[in-house]
Order: structure tokens, then sequence, then C-alpha cells
């Protein structure tokens, strides 16, 4: 955006703090929690106005957590194990099986997740900004000093030592000027998702059909009219009696002009027509269950997400990038900050989704470096818009190793700026050292390694 330095100087300051954190969805609340608990003062802003992101704002349940396959392994603890413990305390949690083979899911209350997020938040000491976006960076030497933000009150500035760009959009690397590709430009781009909720579902009469006999309801139905781009889309249970949710739209997230330009839902106006699209498509989604499905013929929409859900916009350059080689052959590295056994899981364009798995109880180490933001000297990312290729990331960006990112993004950022346990401070998060890192989130209790990996009972 580039923000005339006369404008800077004229915006109200909300001082300096030791780590910002832009986003808290999943990985940005966990980056926040982790740094808070280096001793970092943290700053945690997003433009919802509740934390959780797509976790609360489209989606209910955590993936990741479990590898799948033929003995499930715990892979993600800490910080994302003590959000489920919470969500425990507020009411149930439904663990439940893949439909595709993904692994056990941990199913929540979304409301419930609101509160949790908030809860943990807090009680680190983090401060919150809701209704907030940023607008702008400093950046002197790769090093970003400063950050405009876009508030209720107007635009406010505030300084740090290091950043977490956890925003799912790479918002802030966006404005630094840091490298990133985009979605669509050198390879496809993952569709995008309206969820909604059917309440009043007979779910005893739901189960007594198979995924395969739904698809061919879908099938049926697209042939007799009705408009379902995708034809195998997903519903599941909920913690709540006569509740499931779904994965069943599908809207393209990325166009090319006739010139080749890619357009994208990093434009507001392809964004917001995307928003209004997603939720017709879920209103034909809705009838056709209450038509044409088993247990549904009594049930009604209870609720459409607060968003769309997107899957993939930006992904930061990095000093690492984990490719689809990575992933498929289990790869381990001497500086992975988290694991992930789940599948390559791919909404393409059109019908379908195309699945690719790792190796039966493997799973894929995710290194520190894909964290690290190659062109600065003290931000970090986690979530969906760390550095890995198209097919990596469509692996690696389920729920659990957002959090499991966030843990090691916050933690580094804390390290980077408190000097805690010996790190350098000062913000240079290279300078923190993946041993370190990985030593703290060891004692923490995260799961850095397979060997460590606990077995799930049958």
């Amino acid at each position: 955006m580039a923000v005339a330095a006369g404008l800077w100087a004229k915006v109200p300051d909300f001082g300096h703090v030791d780590v910002v954190v832009v986003g808290a969805g999943a990985a940005g609340s966990t980056a926040a929690i982790a740094a808070a608990r280096q001793g970092a003062s943290v700053l945690l802003v997003d433009k919802l106005p509740f934390l959780g992101g797509s976790s609360t704002a489209v989606l209910d349940t955590f993936y990741g957590f479990y590898s799948p396959g033929s003995a499930p392994r715990r892979l993600v603890d800490s910080i994302p194990g003590e959000v489920i413990d919470q969500l425990r305390a507020l009411g149930p949690v439904v663990e439940r099986p893949n439909t595709y083979g993904a692994g056990t899911g941990v199913t929540y209350h979304a409301e419930h997740l609101k509160v949790a997020w908030e809860t943990m938040v807090s009680a680190a000491g983090v401060r919150v900004l809701l209704h907030t976006m940023v607008q702008d960076a400093q950046v002197l030497d790769g090093r970003v000093t400063d950050l405009l933000l876009a508030t209720k009150a107007g635009l406010r500035r505030v300084g740090a030592d290091a950043f977490v760009d956890a925003s799912g959009d790479a918002d802030l690397c966006h404005f630094a000027g840091f490298g990133y590709e985009t979605a669509g430009e050198l390879s496809p781009a993952q569709t995008l998702t309206t969820t909604f909720r059917m309440i009043n579902v007979d779910q005893d009469r739901r189960r007594t059909i198979t995924k395969e006999e739904m698809r061919a309801l879908m099938l049926e139905a697209a042939e007799s009219g009705y408009d379902l781009p995708r034809r195998d889309g997903s519903d599941h249970i909920t913690p709540v009696e006569g509740m499931t949710a779904t994965v069943m739209t599908r809207l393209d997230s990325v166009q090319r002009d006739p010139d080749g330009r890619v357009r994208t839902v990093l434009e507001p106006e392809r964004l917001s027509a995307a928003e209004m699209a997603g939720r017709r498509q879920a209103l034909e989604y809705a009838r056709f269950l209450v038509d044409r499905v088993p247990g549904y013929a009594d049930a009604a929409l209870g609720a459409l997400s607060t968003q769309i859900g997107i899957r993939e916009t930006r992904r930061v350059y990095g000093d690492y990038r984990v490719t689809r080689d990575d992933v498929l052959g289990a790869r381990q590295f001497d500086d992975q900050v988290a694991l992930c056994g789940a599948p390559i899981e791919d909404h393409h364009s059109g019908d379908g989704t195309a699945w690719a798995y790792l190796p039966d109880g493997a799973a894929v180490g995710v290194p520190l470096r894909s964290l690290i933001v190659r062109d600065a000297t003290n931000v970090v990312v986690a979530g969906r818009c760390f550095s890995a290729t198209h097919d990596a990331h469509a692996s690696i960006r389920s729920m659990a190793q957002c959090m499991a990112m966030g843990q090691a993004a916050g933690t580094t950022a804390g390290l980077a700026t408190t000097g805690a346990g010996g790190a350098a401070g000062g913000g240079d998060v290279r300078a923190v050292g993946h041993r370190r890192v990985r030593d703290v989130l060891r004692k923490a209790g995260a799961i850095l390694e397979l060997d460590e990996a606990a077995g799930v009972a049958p």
C-alpha cells in the first residue's frame, strides 16, 4: 500500500510490544499463547469479532491430531491438546472417522471454541484487538518495525520486535513486500466452500446410506436439475443432537482473464461475489438433502458459515519450501517442529477431490525453516500461508498442524524478543536456532518425532 511517511507520523500510536500476531485463527491464537508463555508482551489482531478464524467461522472439526491408517497415532499435543481440554470442559466433543480416510477428526461446538480460545488467550496475558486489519507495514533492511492497522476508531500504528503472520492470506508479508506465490499463478488453486448446518436430522436414518450411495443421489439430483457443482460432498454428526454439518459447496477461487491475468478472491469484488454465491449454493444443497437424502425429510437449514472457507491464497517463500515429494516420502528434518500424517487433499475445480496418501503409519516433518520468511529478519509465518508448494500445502494445512505451526512460530518469536533461556533476543528469529526452539517445544509437551507419538487404542 506504501502509505506516505507523513500519514504514518499523524496516526495515533498503540505503542510497542515484543510480538504482534496478525490473524487469530487456529495458528495465530496458538502463536499468541506460545509467545506470551515465553514472557513476551503480545498483541493479537484479527478482522473478525471473535477468535478462531476458520476454526470457529467456517468449520467444526480438527483434523490432523491423529494419523490415518491401520495403527493411528496422536501426532499433535501441547497447546493444541489444551484447546481440546477446554472444549471438553464446555461440552461434548465427538471423535469420528473421516469420510475419506484422512484420520480421526475431533468435532466440537464452534460457539464453545470461541470461548475456549478467548479463555486461553486471556489467561496467557495476550492483548486482543478484534475488528482490526493490517493496512501497511514499515520495513527497514528486511526488518518490520511497525504495522498500520485499520480499526473501528480509524487508523492506528503499533511497533514490535518480532511479528507472526498467521493471517491465512499472508497479509503482513504482502504489505511488507516479502516474496510469496499466489495460488493459481504457477499451479492450480484450491476451491472455496461455504459450510452449513442442518437441524432436526434423523441420524439413524441418515446412517442407512453409504458415502457411495450419497454420491449417487447427488449425481441423480444434478441430472434432474439441482445445481450441485460438487458431487462428493460430505455431512457429519456434531455434538448437538439432530444437527449435522456439511462440506459440500464448491466455488472456484481463481479465474484467468483473456490476457492471462490471474484473478483471485484477494480482490475485494471477487471475494464479495464469492461470499454471496456460496450462500446461494448452500441453500441448493440444503434443498437437495431435504428432498433426496434419508434422514433429512423433516430437517431444516440451521446456519450458514460466518464467512466462506478459503483453503489457499498466498504461500510465503520461506527459508525452505515443503514439497509433494517431502510429504509423500514422509521426509524428516533436523529442524522439524511438527508432524503431519494427513493425505494431500486437493479440492480442485470441478467435481471430485484428489487424494494422495502417505505410507501407512508415516508422517512428514514440518521444518522450522518453512515458517521463517525468506526476505525478513524478524517475521515468522504459521497456518495456511506457510512456505510450501501447492501439493504439500494441501496436506499440511490441516487444523491441528496449523496449531502446531502456530506454537512453533509463537515460541520462536517469543524467544527472539525476550532472550528467554539463553536465546538471542532483539527480534532476529534465525538467531534463536532450531535446537532451542525444539527444546522448548518438547518440554511443553509438543510431539516432534514419530517415536514420540503415542498409539491410539482401537
